[in-house]
């Protein structure tokens, strides 16, 4: 099949313990991954990941670092099957995996930029609790009138448009539980709390930006080595300072999703594999479009 191959990293959610599993017998060069992973934190990441416990392994914190080493080396194990990305984009912390494999930002250094961004997003919501929710199969009119009557519980916000049938809001819990029970209790759509630690993409990340903004300074960015799609635009972005920017953006913007598959399609993208675990994007960019050929990465290693 001609056409270009694109690398899709998924995001907090696709945690769980026991997941280096799913990458079957690992490398010397996926090993060294994570025993690097460990000796920048201090602590065994990778014994987190294999035994928990999962309330640990879900603390954003912790999450991110071990969702960024599992995305590389799933796509360390997809390369060695002979593929090649000439596009690469990851949902919300996936974007970090992208840009790991594209060149612009240091593994080890995105280890480190993972980590701290996990303890500001801890920091921001530390005195209010936040979650967020994915809500599927209701039209966009009556799911922003269902935020709009749960503001009297508290910030709530759309925080991903990932596919013509889901949206992903964000919020204060009870506001967020208050819109959880409207669509439930509406009969024409659901909605699913995610299992994530903290309100992200949101305006309560705010207060945090500034700082976020500063740590990232001290990191040296390059242009991508392929083509990169951003999560808050949806479109190309090539310029390494502008990547940056859109970085802290990110925190409090919603992720793009749909547009950045659409814009991948549009700079003729033939294969989408998802490279991390489970196949939540794969299954999304089934709802987005219909001439591509779509591949979890879970299922690609066990081939």
């Amino acid at each position: 099949m001609g056409g270009k191959t694109v690398y899709m990293f998924p995001g907090q959610g696709s945690q769980s313990v026991g997941m280096r599993n799913k990458l079957g017998s690992m490398s010397e060069e996926q090993k060294e991954l994570f025993s690097t992973a460990d000796y920048i934190l201090g602590f065994s990441l990778s014994v987190l990941i294999d035994q928990g416990p999962d309330e640990e392994l879900t603390r954003t914190s912790n999450t991110q670092p071990a969702l960024l080493v599992m995305g590389i080396a799933f796509s360390k194990a997809i390369d060695a099957r002979g593929y090649r990305a000439d596009i690469v984009m990851g949902h919300s912390l996936g974007e970090y995996n992208a840009l790991v494999h594209s060149g612009v930002v240091d593994f080890a250094d995105a280890v480190r930029i993972v980590r701290r961004r996990g303890e500001l997003m801890e920091k921001a919501v530390k005195n209010t609790p936040g979650t967020m929710a994915a809500v599927i199969g209701i039209d966009k009119t009556k799911l922003e009138d269902i935020v709009e009557k749960s503001r009297s519980s508290g910030v709530i916000e759309i925080a991903n448009f990932n596919s013509p049938t889901q949206v992903v809001i964000s919020g204060q819990k009870e506001a967020v539980d208050a819109a959880v029970r409207l669509v439930n209790d509406g009969g024409t759509g659901r909605a699913v709390e995610l299992n994530v630690s903290a309100p992200f993409h949101s305006s309560l990340m705010k207060p945090v930006a500034d700082e976020f903004s500063g740590f990232l300074a001290d990191f040296t960015f390059k242009q991508p080595r392929m083509e990169f799609i951003d999560n808050v635009t949806g479109l190309m972005e090539n310029d390494p300072e502008k990547i940056r920017r859109k970085l802290v953006l990110q925190l409090s913007s919603p992720v793009q999703w749909e547009k950045s598959v659409l814009a991948a399609c549009n700079a003729e993208a033939a294969t989408f594999i998802e490279s991390g675990p489970g196949s939540v994007l794969a299954g999304l960019v089934k709802r987005i479009v219909k001439d591509q050929k779509i591949v979890s990465g879970e299922r690609l290693l066990k081939a």
